[in-house]
């Protein structure tokens, strides 16, 4: 029972511990538009071989016809699969609305016989109970199905228009091995899809619920980013990232950052942590250091105009943007596209800009949180720096950095303040933290210049 079919997609592969059970009973449930159909079909072309075909059948929820017709609009669908009988299709809707469940089972066992299936998906199989007389009646057929589908050795997909609720409810979740739930979920004014295991029988698999899309390729599935703490030795670099401005690595002392470190930069608009985060991922470049910006903020032609006006360009092959808006953004859909270009780029520094947009992204608190620890933990065991960018409200004497707790994610926290002078807003720098660094928390004047971000001297602050 520990041998897999995989789903036709990689991530869900994993969620699933490497697909679905092989030879067991599976179930996909989900609210109608869900994509139980789609998701069943990928499974379908996905494992179907010459030896072992896949049987579809469909049953009175849907006209086989309108199934073949969408499913063709899927990179997955293989015409040649079904010319070649790998994959075949049959409608045992005449069966049942004429002879019922009884000649229901007849029927499969032909196909059990004469096509001889290593997977067969009946869409959908919740019909079945309209046409049962009662639920004994029903339970029996459930049974006597069940037994010729196990001995037969053969993969089962059953998809059903259930809620969850209801699939707990259910006759068939007793006898089914795995069972995974498809939902729609409004968040605010933004509508999600999850998917959520619900049982793998024998089985350890991702908990919780996890984002996905539908397109083209089919599923499109991105594994809730919430790793447990990795107690594994890895190796620590002794060496220092240079953050690109000159006297602020002689401030923090060794020449910058620990290589792989965290930072946090925090500061109201307009006081320069977008021009702090692209000193940090230009010097890096001039070092053959790849980076990104992952930016929420302003788009590529802005990004090039800022980067223009200090003598840098977005057109270095070292540099990297990722850029995206806040509007229906899932969270863990964004961040594995920026594992996927740190993948394809070998960057050794990001810049996320801003923390904040990624919390109005993940709606809920503790997912926020979850999903920090996941991320800085996965670019620290890396070697990447990963700069994290923070704007707050206050203008002068921050009392407090984020409402999420999030600073002690951070090895280094950054805080840039305006502090008045007669009738003059001066910027300043104070280093907050730096771990297994010496530091002291003092107040720098820094100005912005045709040069960049540009340190000065220590400011007596009056309280």
């Amino acid at each position: 029972m520990n041998d897999r079919l995989s789903s036709g997609n990689s991530r869900l592969d994993e969620i699933l511990s490497g697909g679905l059970l092989k030879n067991g009973i599976n179930l996909i449930v989900g609210v109608p538009g869900s994509g139980k159909t789609i998701l069943s079909q990928q499974f379908t072309f996905a494992n179907a071989t010459k030896e072992h075909p896949a049987l579809y059948l469909s049953t009175l929820s849907e006209p086989l016809d309108k199934i073949l017709r969408y499913g063709q609009g899927f990179k997955f669908f293989d015409a040649t699969a079904i010319r070649d009988g790998r994959v075949i299709y049959e409608d045992i809707g005449p069966v049942l609305g004429e002879d019922g469940l009884d000649d229901v089972l007849v029927a499969i066992d032909g196909y059990l016989k004469h096509v001889r299936p290593g997977i067969v998906v009946v869409d959908s199989f919740r019909v079945f109970q309209a046409f049962a007389t009662d639920v004994t009646h029903f339970r029996r057929f459930l049974y006597a199905l069940t037994r010729r589908l196990t001995a037969s050795a053969t993969t089962s997909v059953w998809n059903a228009p259930y809620t969850r609720t209801q699939a707990l409810e259910a006759a068939e979740f007793a006898v089914a091995d795995g069972i995974i739930a498809l939902d729609i979920k409004q968040i605010g004014e933004r509508e999600m899809r999850v998917l959520q295991v619900l049982k793998l029988r024998g089985s350890s698999y991702k908990s919780g619920e996890h984002a996905y899309r539908i397109s083209e390729d089919g599923f499109r599935v991105f594994p809730r980013l919430a790793d447990s703490l990795d107690d594994s030795p890895y190796q620590l670099s002794d060496v220092h990232t240079a953050t690109g401005i000159a006297a602020f690595d002689e401030l923090l002392g060794n020449g910058g950052y620990w290589a792989g470190a965290t930072t946090l930069i925090v500061g109201p608009s307009g006081i320069g942590k977008t021009l702090m985060g692209l000193h940090f991922i230009f010097r890096g470049a001039s070092l053959n250091e790849p980076g990104i910006i992952a930016t929420f903020q302003e788009n590529q032609a802005q990004l090039e105009r800022v980067a223009h006006s200090f003598g840098w360009s977005l057109e270095d092959p070292n540099v990297h943007v990722l850029h995206r808006s806040v509007v229906a953004m899932n969270i863990d859909e964004w961040v594995y596209e920026l594992l996927d270009v740190v993948d394809q780029t070998g960057a050794k520094r990001i810049v996320v800009d801003s923390l904040v947009d990624l919390q109005s992204a993940a709606a809920d608190p503790v997912r926020f949180k979850e999903w920090m620890f996941s991320l800085a933990q996965r670019c620290t065991r890396a070697g990447i720096g990963l700069m994290m960018i923070m704007e707050v409200t206050e203008l002068f004497q921050l009392r407090q950095i984020s409402e999420e707790g999030i600073s002690h994610l951070a090895d280094n926290v950054v805080l840039l303040q305006y502090v008045q002078e007669g009738p003059e807003l001066v910027r300043a720098l104070t280093i907050l933290k730096t771990r297994a660094m010496r530091h002291r928390p003092v107040v720098h004047r820094f100005e912005i210049t045709d040069k960049g971000f540009e340190l000065g001297d220590a400011l007596a602050v009056s309280r």
